[in-house]
């Protein structure tokens, strides 16, 4: 069955309609785009001023730190991006708070770790370690600001009305 007006199969009274996209996505994925966009940036720059001031050491630790900024700040909305999956289950705020919170997890025990194995290590300047992750965590919120500042969402995109269909 086709609509006549503009060809596009009809949806079928027997199937229930598909869960609709939360108005967060786009936005997520825009920002992750960017965001790695800009981390692309923020790595180069940081291995060039790194090269020019520590050596080889100076341009691993900024693809290091650039490489934590831009991991940790994707997990985030990449976490928030697969709960969103499951708008149309029954324990979708379960799963979507547990996926999140488990994301905020993983990135902690990374962050101990992670700051464990680069201590004191010879082949680490940690004072460009240091710039080039606080680079990529202000240039990522900047991003994200950006993002949601240019995002036109109405303030209650994804309310139902008592007389609205799901």
């Amino acid at each position: 069955m086709t609509d006549h007006q503009d060809g596009a199969s009809a949806p079928r009274p027997d199937q229930p309609p598909a869960p609709k996209q939360p108005s967060s996505t786009p936005v997520l994925r825009d920002a992750l785009k960017y965001g790695l966009f800009l981390a692309g940036g923020i790595a180069i720059v940081g291995m060039v001023l790194g090269g020019i001031f520590a050596g080889w050491v100076g341009v691993t630790s900024a693809l290091i730190g650039t490489l934590i900024a831009a991991v940790f700040l994707g997990i985030t909305a990449l976490s928030i991006l697969i709960a969103n999956r499951f708008i149309g289950s029954d324990l979708f705020v379960g799963l979507f708070f547990g996926i999140v919170l488990g994301g905020w997890i993983v990135k902690f025990v990374l962050f101990i770790v992670l700051a464990i194995v680069l201590k004191d290590q010879p082949w680490i300047n940690p004072v460009v370690l240091f710039l080039s992750l606080i680079a990529g965590v202000i240039g990522s919120l900047v991003v994200d600001m950006i993002v949601v500042l240019r995002s036109r969402i109405p303030y209650v995109s994804d309310a139902t009305l008592p007389g609205d269909k799901r």
